[in-house]
């Protein structure tokens, strides 16, 4: 694929896109500081580099480039019926879980694997056909309910991180902050049993406090946001546990709980497994 064709992160330009005439006025230290924490020329060496590479094969080139290895227990419940699953996960980094859980179960199932994610990683050629965009903040927030229902129609294998969001610190503990209940409405409307999946690993202090401090300021953009890169970086040539749960049936999630008390419920085993 020519370079010219290939997505790159370039911060001068994105300046220039939302500031317009203003961008000139950015100090060049705070643009070299961006690009710095995004590792702009470190990720565009590896997207020129794996260009031609699309779905579970750019995973498996990602899960390479940064060196990340998976010590996998519960294998044996992933299930080979040939129905189709919703796998859940906790979010705890933002970067390789996402990565690490689509290589190892599109690896698993052929590719026929489906992300519900932030559409801003859409523009990853490698990686969209894998995806079903989602961006609730944006334009397409009211396309929101028509984008999951595309991807629970489709012929392949969820996968959500249910809190949406990479996991924060509160009162010392590093975890998923409230679960959302999509999973458990879509999951019993199309009849897919789901299996847990728990992650294991963490972000930097610096990364936790700064969501904190953001926070506790009002601060409604998620400045954490921009650090997620960097995070991905330090947590490189790492070994991550992850534990498969036994899939939990569908008709489990019946009306003797609301669709967000069994989305907690099902949370709950997650941290347990």
């Amino acid at each position: 694929m020519a370079a010219d064709s290939q997505f790159l992160i370039d911060i001068d330009q994105i300046l220039r896109a939302k500031a317009g005439g203003k961008a000139k006025y950015v100090p060049r230290f705070v643009v070299s500081y961006l690009k710095r924490i995004v590792h702009q020329d470190e990720v565009n060496g590896f997207l020129l580099q794996v260009g031609d590479k699309s779905g579970v094969d750019f995973l498996e080139e990602a899960m390479r480039f940064l060196d990340t290895k998976l010590e996998v227990h519960g294998l044996e419940n992933l299930p080979d019926d040939h129905r189709l699953y919703t796998f859940v996960s906790n979010h705890p980094l933002g970067g390789q879980d996402g990565v690490a859980l689509g290589y190892l179960l599109g690896k698993h199932y052929d590719g026929k694997i489906k992300y519900l994610v932030n559409d801003l990683l859409m523009n990853l050629k490698g990686l969209a056909p894998l995806c079903i965009p989602i961006n609730k903040t944006g334009s397409q927030a009211r396309d929101f309910p028509l984008m999951v229902e595309a991807g629970f129609n489709s012929d392949n294998h969820i996968i959500m991180f249910p809190a949406g969001l990479c996991s924060r610190r509160q009162r010392g503990v590093i975890r998923d902050l409230e679960w959302k209940k999509a999973f458990v409405v879509k999951s019993v409307q199309h009849q897919r049993d789901v299996v847990p999946i728990h992650f294991e690993g963490r972000n930097s202090d610096f990364f936790y406090n700064l969501a904190n401090a953001c926070k506790t300021l009002g601060i409604k953009f998620n400045v954490a946001m921009l650090y997620l890169a960097d995070e991905m970086f330090k947590n490189r040539h790492k070994t991550f546990r992850v534990t498969i749960g036994k899939p939990i049936p569908w008709q489990t999630f019946d009306k003797t709980k609301t669709p967000a008390e069994w989305a907690e419920y099902v949370k709950n085993i997650v941290y347990g497994l």
